[in-house]
This record gives structure tokens, sequence and C-alpha cells, in this order.
């Protein structure tokens, strides 16, 4: 049984290290010596392996033993995969096309390549010792991650986090089924829950539900105390208040859970951690990958296209107030909507407009874009809801973009019709969005799908993000509302020419940690500081494993 299964692993781990090309990529990384050692290890192994055949007949002796060894050897097989496709990754990504812009002009044809990258690379595994979870947990953690898509998915990641700071063990998140989204699929319906697990199987211990326990002949499930925790609490409150409450009741259950966890934390361990889950471990269904892939490769077939995040819908319009350039009969469904969904506030249109607290106008996207230099045989995916005010807003971004998709027309599929408010939806959106050439959002203020997005193609590789200021841009439109268009193009590029195109920048408070994860998750090959070195251990702690695990080197 042994030879079966852990011979036939060593030898395709044994070949793998052999080939030419797992050759070329230890050569592009600089670690030539540690393979070495690991194939000498694995051929030492191949030869254990026969005994340990040979000894199965004395099984109560060698049981340990060969558990051990099949743990390391599986072991060996995982991180070998996953090195094998993060350096093809990180190799990819140095040799892509980059551009460097100048603030002294906007070359368009720059934007469609990938920002200047600093020769930085997204890093998201521990540089640092981060030892396993122990199989004793302090309790189960539950949560509830209420809002929107992106809301819940950094609710997720904190959560991970949360479970790791208390050494407890997580119950697999709850998704909120709220009004406005209208989907009660939770955890299951959108993401990979297989995927989750064992990505993160080295960081935090998770369960799919609260375990049952016998009582009186009967069977309970454990119930959790439920908590609400404060707003951006700090890792203190869970390592005391939390933590007590977890240790006195067996299970706690914090609800609502978004934004409960503060993002500025000094462990940069916990930082990667974060990126772990959101870039790594947050994967969504293979039917979902399947359909996202779908749209984006009939997108690619007419060549490149930008990605843009119209948010001209009723809720965001409602909460930042900007109502009058609607209808009268509009403007009574957004105030109604503002009473209902919102805390009662004065917020004077003209004021709003004037400080760029508006959603850009599509039209107003439009002639951002036209300004910057972009045709009108620019490809564009629209990721939205669904536009308030109908298709007269629409008109003018269409005469200049008359090439406008969204994922119903370029690939309508009857179940992604019919999920426009649920979350698949946000959730094909954001992969193609993810995927897209150029990234721009109209409303990168409180839209946590914006602000994810530009972090997560940061991390993918320093894509192209165009992040309209719209406090700078307001007085140039309001002027050529006016009747002042003389100057107007040169005046909306004198803006943009200030703008971070996407390369690595300092996160400067109020930008999100969810937003920009450098430096905390970058490393670079070849540094200036060697701080920001990229590690290369992960080599050196297995070959240190495998040598705790032969037993050839211990007494049985």
């Amino acid at each position: 049984m042994v030879k079966g299964v852990l011979f036939n692993i060593a030898a395709s781990i044994t070949a793998n290290l052999a080939s030419p090309d797992f050759k070329k990529l230890v050569k592009f990384w600089g670690v030539k010596k540690e393979f070495k050692k690991l194939a000498k290890t694995m051929s030492a192994l191949e030869v254990v392996i026969h005994e340990a055949e040979a000894k199965q007949a004395h099984e109560n002796e060698v049981k340990y033993w060969v558990q051990r060894l099949e743990d390391a050897v599986y072991d060996v097989d995982n991180l070998l995969d996953e090195f094998h496709t993060e350096a093809l990754w990180h190799r990819m990504m140095i040799n892509m096309p980059t551009g460097k812009r100048t603030k002294e002009e906007l070359n368009i044809e720059e934007f469609w390549n990938s920002a200047d990258s600093g020769g930085w690379i997204p890093l998201s595994a521990p540089c640092s010792e981060w030892p396993a979870p122990p199989s004793e947990t302090s309790g189960y953690l539950q949560v509830r991650c209420n809002g929107g898509f992106s809301q819940q998915r950094i609710a997720i990641c904190n959560a991970v986090l949360v479970a790791r700071i208390m050494n407890a063990t997580l119950v697999l998140p709850e998704l909120d089924a709220n009004s406005f989204w209208h989907d009660n699929s939770g955890f299951h319906g959108i993401y990979d829950v297989e995927h989750f697990i064992k990505v993160l199987r080295y960081d935090v211990h998770i369960v799919e539900s609260l375990p049952e326990f016998r009582k009186n002949g009967m069977t309970k499930k454990i119930k959790a105390l439920q908590i609400n925790p404060p707003r951006d609490a700090p890792v203190s409150w869970y390592t005391t208040v939390a933590l007590e409450k977890m240790i006195q009741h067996g299970a706690i259950y914090l609800t609502p859970f978004s934004h409960h966890l503060s993002e500025e934390v000094d462990n940069p361990e916990y930082q990667r951690l974060r990126c772990r889950v959101n870039y790594h471990a947050l994967r969504f269904k293979p039917e979902i990958m399947s359909l996202s892939q779908s749209i984006v490769d009939k997108l690619r077939t007419q060549g490149r296209f930008m990605s843009i995040h119209l948010r001209f819908e009723i809720d965001m319009l409602a909460f930042a107030g900007c109502f009058d350039i609607f209808t009268p009969a509009q403007q009574k469904i957004l105030k109604k909507y503002q009473e209902e969904n919102f805390e009662p506030k004065k917020l004077v249109y003209n004021d709003r407009r004037a400080i760029g607290k508006c959603p850009l106008t599509p039209e107003e996207v439009g002639l951002l874009l036209r300004a910057m230099g972009f045709d009108s045989s620019t490809r564009i995916y629209l990721a939205a809801g669904e536009l308030f005010g109908g298709e007269k807003f629409m008109r003018p971004f269409r005469s200049l973009f008359p090439y406008v998709e969204n994922h119903s027309s370029v690939d309508p599929f009857e179940d992604l019709a019919g999920n426009i408010r649920g979350l698949l939806g946000p959730a094909v959106d954001y992969m193609v969005c993810l995927l897209s050439d150029i990234f721009m959002p109209t409303y990168d203020g409180p839209s946590n799908f914006a602000n994810n997005l530009l972090g997560h193609r940061l991390y993918h590789g320093f894509l192209t993000t165009l992040r309209p200021d719209r406090k700078g841009l307001a007085p140039i439109f309001i002027d050529r509302e006016k009747g002042k268009t003389a100057g107007f193009e040169e005046a909306v590029r004198q803006v943009m020419r200030k703008a971070n195109f996407g390369g690595p920048h300092r996160r400067i408070s109020p930008e999100s940690f969810y937003t920009n994860s450098w430096p905390e998750c970058f490393c670079q090959l070849s540094p200036q500081n060697p701080a920001d070195k990229c590690p290369v251990n992960v080599l050196e702690i297995l070959t240190g494993d495998l040598d705790s695990s032969d037993p050839s080197k211990q007494d049985l």
C-alpha cells in the first residue's frame, strides 16, 4: 500500500526536480543549491519507501514512522506544486510590458500595458516564523458578514485574521442575505469551499458548521454567544474581551461583522494573511470562474478592452445626496430610498457637487476619457447594476463610445440574467474587471467593490487603473455646463496627470489596506533595501522538515 501511493508520488517529485523546465525556474529564482539538496533527500526517501513496504508485516512497529513519512512526502508534493505555480506567475509578471508614464504627457498606448512595477512582485507567504495552528483551539468563531459583495469579502478576510489572533476554530463565514442583494446562496453558493479550507490549512482551523454533542441522550449543537463587536476594533479587543467570552462559552457569534477589525495593524504577517485570504483563498466556484473567463475570452476576440465600474445606481446616488439632475418623480424615489436606508442628514446638491462628492455621470465619464485621448473605437465593459435614470443618461456616453458591453450582452446566460442583484452578477463583474487591460472606478469613496478591485489589480501585477480625482474635476465640469468649454480637455488632462495609474505607492489615510497592500504584500528580487528582498526560505524549512521526518535519522 505504501509503495503504491508514496513511491509513485516520490518518483514523480524526483522526476519534476530533474526536468529542464523546473531547472529553469530554479535558476531564475537563484535556489539551485537548495533544490539540489532537496533532490538528494527525495532520492534517499525513495529507498526508505521501499524499506517501508518490506516492514509492513510489522505494522504496529512502523505505523507512526510510516505516517510521518507519508505526511512529509505529501507536503513536498503540495509545496513544489505551489512553488511551480508562483514561480511561473512571478516570471510572467516581470516579463510583462510596462508603461513608464511621465507627468508631462498622457500616452494612451502606455495605459494598455501594466504600470511600472519598480521591481516589486506580490508576496503573501509568511516571511518570518509562522507556526501552524495548534490542535487545541480556544473555541469556535462564527461571524455574519453583512453588506454587499465586496464588503462581505473584506469581512471574510478579517474573520480569518481574528481566528488566527484568537487561536480559534473558524466556522465557515455566514453571508448576509439582505434586502438589496436578494441572495441567500451563502458561502457555498459563490466561493470554492474546499479550496478556501485547503489554502488556509497552515493558518487556521476551519469547519463548515458548529459541531454537535450528546447530552442526556440528545444531540445538540454548541450554542455561540452573540456579540456586536466595536467598529474598527483593535487587535487587543479580540485578545481580551472576545477571547474571554469564547473561553467562557466555547463559541462566539460576531454579528454584524463588517469593518469590525482595524485595518492598520503593526504585525506585517497579519497583513500578509489578509492578502493570502483575499487574493488566494477566496476563489469563486468553478462555474463562476468559467463564466467569467468565457466573457473575457469573447471580449478579447475583438482586442483589448477597458472595464468601468459605473456607480450611477440608486443606492450610491441616495447616499451621496445627488438629486437635482433628476426629474421630480425620480428625486422622490431617491429621497424615499435615502430615508429608508441611511441616517438623516442635510445634503445640498450644489455643495456636494462642487467638492466632488457626487458620482460621475455617464456623460462625464465619456468626456473624461475622450479628453485623455481614448477614441470611439475603445471597447468598454460596464460593471454596474441597474443604472438610475434610464437610457437618457447613457445616451451621451454611447454616442462617444458605441462599443459598450456588460455581462448580460456578452454572454446572456439565463442564470446570470436572473441574478443581477444577487451575488453572481457582482462576482462575474469582479473577475472581468480584474482581468481587463484598464479598470476605471467612477466613485471609489465608500465603494468597496472598486476599492477591493484596485487592491487586487495592484497585487495581480500593477495592472492599469484610472482613478478620476472628482474634486479636481468638479469645477471643470461645472464650468463646461455653464458654457465655458475653451481649454476643457487640457484642464482634464492636467488633473489626470497627477493620478497614480496602478503602480506601487505609499498608502496614506484614508486609503484602505484593501485598496493598497503595498508594501506589506510585496517584495523585490533585487532590492536596494535588504528588508524588501523576497525571502527564499521555504525550501530550507522544507528540507529541514524532511530531515526531521527521515526515519533513517531517528531512533525507531
